[in-house]
């Protein structure tokens, strides 16, 4: 516990200064390399079918040896192959909700005898006392609601995606990251997912319907994106309020 706080303690300088060199020259676009942080390594990575060790070709052979067959099929199949991920997203939800309720009650008891105490009674309130009118009550309560929500989303883009691992049924699972850096803001795209070989087209191209447990994002960070996030002060006192 105490290598890990000192650890803490070690790197907090250089988190800070990260986020100094980003507030003033912008951010940083991430290093192209193996997407592994999308999608967890503990994915069962079987060998394709298409895998294999390559012969050596005769002096006469029209063929490369580790080339590419011409009547194979192309299209992703085995980890490191890429596909193109078509995303089009244009979802709309829109309700609305109202509600209104009243109620009044009311309530008048008398006792006019009380054991034959009534008389007594009457000495003993202050006031007087009318045994024809010995309980009263009333209510009254009125409920008003209303709610609605409208919301439009639409997203066209494309991306291209790594297969990274085959499971034991044959899908694979695929992941990408895209990135665009424009003077001192970056977007970044990322997707990944499940997909069926089957689902994949031709062209070697599949849409982002197609993929399960599909997780796409699309966000940014740079000097427009801080100027529009909430302050992390104001967040916090915005979600630990009572009122």
């Amino acid at each position: 516990m105490r290598l890990r706080l000192a650890a803490l303690v070690a790197l907090a300088p250089l988190a800070a200064c990260s986020t100094i060199t980003e507030a003033v020259k912008g951010p940083e676009l991430t290093p192209v390399g193996y997407p592994a942080s999308l999608a967890p390594q503990s994915q069962v990575i079987l060998a394709s079918a298409r895998d294999g060790i390559p012969q050596p070709a005769s002096a006469n052979s029209l063929w490369r040896s580790g080339a590419r067959a011409f009547f194979i099929d192309q299209r992703a199949g085995k980890v490191g192959d890429i596909l193109t991920v078509q995303i089009d997203i244009d979802d709309s939800a829109k309700t609305s909700n109202s509600t209104s309720s009243s109620r009044t009650s009311g309530i008048t008891a008398g006792v006019p005898h009380f054991f034959g105490l009534e008389s007594t009674l009457g000495k003993i309130l202050p006031g007087g006392f009318d045994p024809a009118n010995a309980i009263e009550t009333k209510s009254n309560s009125a409920n008003a609601g209303a709610g609605a929500v409208n919301r439009a989303e639409k997203i066209s883009l494309t991306i291209a995606a790594v297969v990274s691992a085959v499971l034991p049924n044959g899908n694979l699972v695929i992941q990408g990251t895209q990135e665009v850096r424009t003077n001192t803001d970056v977007r970044q795209l990322t997707v990944a997912g499940i997909v069926r070989p089957e689902d994949i087209s031709s062209s070697n191209t599949i849409k982002h319907t197609q993929i399960a447990e599909a997780r796409i994002s699309y966000g940014g960070r740079g000097d427009i994106s801080r100027v529009q996030k909430t302050p992390a002060g104001q967040s916090l006192v915005e979600r630990f309020t009572p009122f």
